[in-house]
């Protein structure tokens, strides 16, 4: 996990803001294909140019559904999901309803995962599932996992990036040890700016990174895997 080239493959390569522009969409796109980056996440509005701009090559297109704040009904973010696979992405990030969570009513979180779930895997795109683990407790924390884990989603995934914290190391490794023993993944988002942040993701178990600073990041593997000759 040394080289640029290596922790790129972790990457999706994230521009999400309200105010992204067509331009930089396309600049995201390009730089993900200089990089070698997993996927670009994007808005569903970007997600049919994002497509076109990657089509053929390895990157992928992420998509979101009731993001960022996860309180659309499952029916919507089911119907985002299903319309951004349909224009072309190959993985959604939903974000699940934290105050259902929160009440304890974990027969509608687990619905309102299962909703986007289904979705994805009949459209043979990976579901990712944000639990905003700033707003959560350490118990809140593995009882969202654990539902994650029974609705059978591909990843489970920190934060938006838009709540009150990013991701942690701590976090990391909890929801690690929550989906220990599936074939599930854990993404880190939230705050990931720099090499050192996103090597310490990973080494506790992290196997995605969301990061709107993945240039940045790669160049400083880069930078660091030439001063020490390898």
């Amino acid at each position: 996990m040394g080289s640029a080239k290596d922790i790129a493959g972790y990457i999706d390569h994230t521009f999400l803001k309200p105010e992204a522009t067509e331009e930089d969409i396309r600049r995201l796109c390009q730089e993900a294909l200089q990089a070698h980056f997993a996927t670009v996440c994007v808005n569903p509005t970007y997600v049919k140019l994002a497509a076109g701009l990657l089509k053929g090559s390895p990157v992928k297109v992420c998509s979101v559904a009731g993001f960022p704040l996860g309180g659309n009904l499952p029916e919507i973010k089911a119907l985002e999901a299903r319309r951004a696979i349909g224009d072309g992405a190959g993985e959604i990030d939903m974000v699940i309803n934290v105050g259902a969570l929160k009440s304890g009513d974990y027969g509608r979180v687990l619905r309102d995962i299962s909703a986007v779930v289904e979705i994805c895997h009949a459209g043979k795109a990976l579901c990712k599932v944000i639990i905003e683990t700033a707003l959560l407790t350490d118990d809140e924390k593995a009882k969202a996992c654990r539902l994650v884990r029974e609705a059978g989603a591909d990843f489970v995934k920190t934060s938006t990036g838009f709540g009150p914290g990013g991701a942690t190391v701590s976090d990391v490794a909890l929801m690690c040890e929550a989906v220990k023993d599936t074939s599930m993944g854990v993404k880190a988002a939230g705050g990931i700016r720099f090499y050192a942040d996103a090597k310490k993701m990973i080494e506790a178990g992290a196997t995605r990174i969301g990061t709107s600073a993945g240039m940045n990041i790669v160049e400083e593997a880069r930078q660091l895997s030439e001063s020490v000759g390898c």
